[in-house]
């Protein structure tokens, strides 16, 4: 696996890379990567401290001579979202990430590869660690449980940061700088079991749609993905009435912000009629693959007759109708795009995960807007619809979107370094994505921001990979913002 990153540039930095792909560090379980994070502060002579949540801060002194320029805080995330193929053997609580190397790509075995945000955990590490680098005093801000709840940054404590200038490398387009961000809510609705036994001439099988990307339900949500959960919901919606199935069990997605790759629906239905649903999955399969032929050519319609878990009651017509008619109505995808930003998406939901539990069935979902108001509306608009299906409702606290500031001094000082070190213009955005920044800033009165990293694909799914050209830039770049921060108010 290490040879994936022999003769990497900067070897530092992948190194450290390498040594946290070693250490499993799913989101809510960072306590090993932390410790690590915290061993390499102390075997270079640095203070830390840390909150009740655990995020930590460590601080650098200053090159010499630079004593008195502006501290900077280099931040990142320390968690990363895990997931696998169904046929990859992995056990995310104790295995390592397994690193390939493909031409220009590092990615991983089956998994998430964890450059989000492991990249720019690494690149702060080796800040932290490198001897020749030019930059006034640094503070380095790891937060925990980024990816589930922002809850690092939402219980950041109010003494952690002296700095009032963030660089967070969390971003995942080379050549693009970010300066502002989505805010986020979750709205998860529940629906009571209420079910009854199977008549004896009834067959019970699992319908399976799969084969499809997934990706970042922010940064991907105009992609044109296909969702897991909204098709096999189409297919059982058309077979309804002339079948007469009923749900049993339904499970897809896995996580809030990852669009679902698959989604398995255990049905039952007269066994006469099992041929008919045969029919229908190879029709749907057809219907899928052409409309999402450009994106997700590869998705497939199974049914299975064994080789799972069959369930001995099967859900109510009332209750069987009422989870697929909401489903089937749910909102997802795009509802608007930014008049401001050209090209930005301004508001959208995620049907992100169906999971059948002892006494419901759950359905999450997660609104996304860069504004407040518009992010209020389709929240209420979501909870609207589990009102009128008649489910109990739960809504997360979300967190505040990142308002940009052209007028930036830092993003001033970033875009004359890019233009002096690639002799090109980096493009300045807004991101449709829930960064800490946004949470940060609002802690924080009066913090100057800036987000960038290298290029990173697929992030949140297995096909996550990262472009090593970009990192050996991205490095470059973040080297030639702290060598200016530094020559300022310099002795």
């Amino acid at each position: 696996m290490k040879d994936a990153i022999k003769g990497l540039k900067p070897e530092l930095m992948w190194e450290h890379f390498y040594q946290i792909s070693q250490i499993p560090r799913c989101s809510r379980h960072e306590d090993a990567v932390r410790q690590y994070v915290i061993s390499v502060a102390e075997r270079n002579g640095l203070s830390y401290k840390s909150d009740r949540v655990k995020n930590i801060v460590i601080s650098k002194p200053a090159t010499a001579g630079c004593e008195k320029a502006p501290i900077a805080v280099l931040q990142s995330h320390l968690d990363m979202v895990c997931e696998k193929n169904k046929d990859t053997q992995h056990d995310f609580s104790k295995d390592p990430i397994r690193l390939l190397r493909k031409d220009d790509w590092i990615t991983a075995d089956g998994t998430t590869l964890g450059s989000d945000n492991g990249i720019g955990v690494a690149a702060a590490l080796a800040v932290l660690e490198s001897t020749d680098l030019v930059h006034g005093p640094l503070e380095f801000l790891f937060t925990i449980d980024e990816e589930t709840g922002l809850t690092g940054a939402i219980e950041l404590g109010d003494d952690m940061l002296e700095g009032r200038i963030l660089i967070n490398m969390d971003s995942e387009e080379d050549g693009d700088i970010y300066i502002g961000c989505a805010g986020g809510k979750d709205t998860e609705l529940f629906i009571d079991l209420e079910n009854e036994a199977v008549p004896a001439n009834y067959s019970v099988v699992r319908v399976r749609v799969g084969g499809l990307q997934g990706g970042h339900s922010g940064l991907q949500i105009d992609a044109g993905l296909g969702n897991a959960i909204k098709l096999i919901t189409r297919l059982l919606k058309d077979v309804d009435d002339t079948l007469s199935l009923r749900v049993m069990h339904l499970d897809g997605g896995s996580k809030h912000n990852a669009i679902p790759r698959e989604c398995d629906a255990i049905v039952a239905l007269p066994t006469a009629k099992l041929g008919e649903l045969k029919a229908a999955a190879a029709k749907y399969q057809d219907i899928f693959r052409d409309e999402l032929k450009l994106t997700d050519a590869g998705v497939f319609v199974q049914i299975a007759e064994n080789g799972f878990e069959k369930p001995g009651e099967m859900l109510t017509q009332k209750q069987h109708n009422t989870l697929l008619n909401m489903l089937y109505a749910m909102p997802h995808g795009v509802l608007a795009m930014s008049h401001a930003v050209p090209g930005l998406v301004e508001t959208s939901t995620n049907l992100a995960v169906v999971k059948t539990n002892e006494e419901n069935i759950s359905v999450l979902t997660s609104q996304r807007s860069s504004v407040g108001s518009s992010l209020s509306g389709i929240a209420q608009s979501v909870s609207a619809l589990g009102q009128l299906a008649g489910t109990r409702i739960h809504q997360g606290g979300g967190y505040p979107a990142w308002q940009p500031n052209p007028d930036s001094q830092l993003l001033h000082i970033a875009k004359e370094v890019y233009r002096e070190l690639f002799n090109t213009e980096i493009h300045v955005k807004a991101i449709h994505a829930g960064l800490e920044c946004g949470i940060i800033g609002d802690k924080y009165d009066g913090m100057d921001m800036i987000s960038f990293g290298p290029t990173i694909l697929g992030a949140h799914s297995p096909d996550e990979r990262v472009q090593i050209s970009t990192v050996e830039k991205f490095w470059k770049y973040l080297e030639g913002i702290l060598n200016h921060l530094a020559k300022q108010n310099s002795n």
